[in-house]
């Protein structure tokens, strides 16, 4: 698929808006009176009015209005019609059969820079980010739900016509690509985690495809970028957005740094993060590097820097889960509802030759928010030379990451991670093993009792 630029997508979603006639209605103060054309930068007469929210009213050095989105690009020009009207095409430079093609201005920067904010009419810019959630009640490991009643039908459902390894084999070697984060952030909308957000077409990315078409019946065109977009544009809007790192995300507190052996962890205050990076990209679904990557040369320690992250938008998983599924050979972790109806979809580290994730069928017993994690040498894994009892302390780079479901067979659970980008490529000790926020989303709609079948 012939690469497509940032500016591209944003085009995309802006030539879905409504039509409108060439003159200006001014719906929210663009023009004077409606006797006015909105210009390209390659000199066409825009014909449609851009909506609410999409850019960001703005005035250039001599006075006139201009349309910015809201990574920084003109995306038109308020002119007088009298002077313009009837020009929209004359610049010959601008090829509309191929929009992308050298020379034209969806061929500008693949990674523009995060807008800055000075001089723009900023009050539509999104600043805010995905808020913290405040609802989860933090628990200990030791304090178990009240007993559930509800009865589990799906004793023995199957994952119903998925192959047991993803159809395609993929590399993430190369660059990233934004027309792959923004069907991995359709993905996560869906509920159907790609893992981590890095812009890259992995075989997390086609698990994800696959099991989102089996629960709807639809084929998935992965080649068909306007497509995605309409998609994100009628659930959340552009796959990119702003976020302004405040006072509290610089401070933190964090982590020098997390050591490997586990009783230098059980030493530690916390597992806390690292950085404001690796927080930043946990709290938006990202690759750390991706994060990075697409911000350049920012200070992430900075209180009030505006940076660039994917856009989460409204997230559709949700509901009661009555039944999970943990797939060893996909690697893939499956949430049905009482019905019998998938509503989500995880990727999963499932056990490892020396630590075998149980066959069968177990139950959720319990679930903890922030747990510690108790590591002790005869029950669990080896590791290193400890051979005492070690209590580590809660935090994301603990061991079970944000959270910890444990299950009906002793020692082993389902939980979160310190490494999400490895999530799927590698295995675990015998657990199953998401994201930290795939993990707390699961968390949340599952309680004691619910069935957790392992299959191979």
């Amino acid at each position: 698929m012939p690469s497509l630029r940032l500016s591209a997508f944003l085009a995309a979603a802006l030539a879905s808006a409504l039509a409108a006639p060439v003159l200006a209605r001014d719906p929210y103060g663009y023009g004077n009176n409606g006797n006015t054309v909105l210009i390209t930068p390659s000199g066409e007469v825009l014909d449609y009015v851009p909506e609410r929210g999409s850019v960001i009213v703005a005035r250039d050095q001599a006075g006139r209005k201009v349309l910015i989105d809201h990574f920084g690009n003109l995306v038109a020009t308020e002119m007088p019609a009298d002077v313009v009207y009837g020009r929209g095409q004359a610049n010959s430079r601008y090829n509309p059969d191929n929009r992308y093609a050298p020379g034209n201005r969806y061929s500008n920067d693949y990674y523009p820079p995060a807008p800055s904010g000075g001089g723009y009419d900023d009050d539509d810019v999104v600043t805010a980010g995905i808020p913290d959630d405040t609802s989860i009640d933090r628990q200990d490991l030791g304090q178990p739900y009240p007993q559930a009643t509800s009865r589990d039908p799906y004793a023995s459902q199957q994952p119903n016509g998925l192959p047991r390894q993803p159809a395609q084999t993929f590399t993430t070697s190369g660059p990233a690509k934004p027309e792959i984060t923004a069907l991995q952030v359709f993905l996560d909308r869906e509920g159907f985690s790609p893992g981590a957000i890095d812009g890259h077409m992995g075989q997390n990315v086609q698990k994800a495809i696959e099991a989102w078409q089996q629960k709807t019946g639809e084929t998935l065109d992965t080649k068909n970028t306007d497509a995605i977009m309409e998609r994100l544009r009628m659930n959340g809007g552009l796959p990119f957005t702003s976020y302004t790192i405040t006072a509290a995300d610089a401070a933190g507190p964090y982590v020098a740094e997390i050591p490997e052996d586990y009783s230098q962890k059980a030493m530690m205050p916390s597992m806390g993060y690292t950085s404001t990076t690796e927080m930043l990209a946990e709290k938006f679904h990202m690759d750390e590097g991706y994060l990075k990557a697409i911000n350049p040369g920012v200070d992430f320690t900075v209180p009030g820097t505006t940076i660039k992250v994917v856009n989460l938008g409204q997230q559709n998983a949700g509901g009661k889960v009555a039944k999970i599924l943990a797939d060893k050979g996909r690697k893939q972790l499956f949430a049905y509802d009482a019905d019998g109806q998938l509503i989500a979809a995880y990727p999963a580290s499932i056990g490892s030759a020396d630590t075998p994730s149980p066959s069968g069928t177990v139950t959720v017993e319990r679930v903890a928010f922030n747990p510690g994690y108790t590591y002790n040498p005869k029950l669990n894994f080896k590791q290193g030379a400890n051979d005492k009892v070690l209590n580590i302390p809660p935090g994301p780079n603990g061991p079970v990451g944000t959270v910890w479901i444990a299950l009906s067979k002793p020692t082993y659970g389902i939980h979160g991670t310190p490494e999400p980008s490895k999530i799927g490529k590698t295995q675990s000790h015998g657990c199953i093993r998401l994201t930290n926020w795939d993990a707390t989303e699961l968390a949340k709609m599952v309680q004691p009792g619910v069935t957790v079948e392992f299959v191979d």
